[in-house]
C-alpha cells in the first residue's frame, strides 16, 4: 500500500478484495450491463496499480509475492488485465 494512501493498508486490502469479489459477481449476474461492467473493472485494476508499484518498490511480500521478479510479473500484467476486461466484455 503506498504510504500516501490515509487509509489502514489492511482495510484497504480488504475493501480491494470485496470489490473484486463484487465486480466480478456483477461480470456473471448482470450480462444486459457488461459494457459497464468491464469499464468498471477495468478502472478498478487500474485504480490499484499504484498499490502495486508501491508494493514493488518497496519489496513489500504479500500473496505470495515474495521476490523482486514476482512483483514485477504482477506490474507486467496489470495492464493485460485491463486490456482483458474491457476486451472480453466488448467494450
Amino acid at each position: 500500500m503506498p504510504p500516501w494512501v490515509p487509509m489502514d493498508a489492511d482495510d484497504v486490502v480488504l475493501l480491494s478484495g470485496a470489490a473484486e469479489i463484487a465486480l466480478g459477481a456483477g461480470l456473471i449476474a448482470l450480462p444486459k450491463e457488461r459494457r459497464r461492467m468491464g469499464v468498471l473493472t477495468a478502472a478498478f485494476f487500474t485504480a490499484v496499480f499504484p498499490g502495486n508499484i508501491s508494493q514493488y518498490t518497496n519489496k513489500r511480500d504479500g500473496f505470495g509475492l515474495d521476490t523482486d521478479r514476482k512483483r514485477a510479473v504482477r506490474l507486467a500484467g496489470q495492464p493485460l488485465l485491463v486490456a482483458w476486461a474491457l476486451w472480453s466484455t466488448r467494450t
